[in-house]
């Protein structure tokens, strides 16, 4: 990994997690519901640069939302393991199609809320599954998916830019 990748990686990190808790916390909340922002950043990076980046960008971004709201290491875990298992896909798949992203982004939202309620709210004896599905699970999948519709994109980008940097620094280079 390039130092202008991990640079980037890591201004859009913090970006990503300011314009999360401060916008869509505050001011683009629907009902108590909000997009996981931070979800589609780590997914995205993920999905187009592979396991060993999304492990990364997902350990970093979880330990920021741990670091601010609590539960120290138990977000860093989450999106590491996401971040992983997306990058996985990053062979498979191919990435300029919006669509397999898309859904790809909403299945990891849904892994990951359905983790969380399990053990945060679960061993807790909390068992109403369908109350917390109905209310908080689907509708935060669908935000998340609205704005990772717009929100990818611009990841892609940033990514192509990138690529373009490398490979033009390399031919100077040889």
């Amino acid at each position: 990994m390039s130092i202008r990748r991990l640079l980037v990686n890591f201004l859009l990190t913090i970006l990503t997690f300011a314009v999360q808790t401060s916008v869509f916390n505050r001011v683009l909340d629907f009902g108590g519901v909000t997009p996981d922002l931070m979800l589609v950043f780590v997914t995205s990076v993920a999905f187009l640069r592979g396991e060993k980046t999304g492990l990364m960008t997902g350990f970093f971004g979880g330990l920021l939302i741990d670091i601010f709201f609590g539960h120290l290491g138990f977000y860093a875990l989450i999106y590491m393991y996401l971040g992983f298992l997306v990058g996985k896909l990053n062979e498979v798949f191919y990435s300029q199609n919006i669509a397999i992203p898309i859904t790809i982004i909403s299945v990891s939202d849904f892994i990951y809320n359905f983790v969380c309620y399990v053990l945060l709210l679960l061993f807790r004896k909390r068992f109403d599954i369908g109350y917390y599905m109905m209310n908080t699970i689907i509708p935060g999948v669908v935000y998340t998916a609205l704005v990772a519709i717009f929100y990818y994109p611009v990841i892609l980008k940033i990514h192509e830019w990138i690529l373009e940097k490398e490979q033009r620094s390399e031919k100077k280079f040889v």
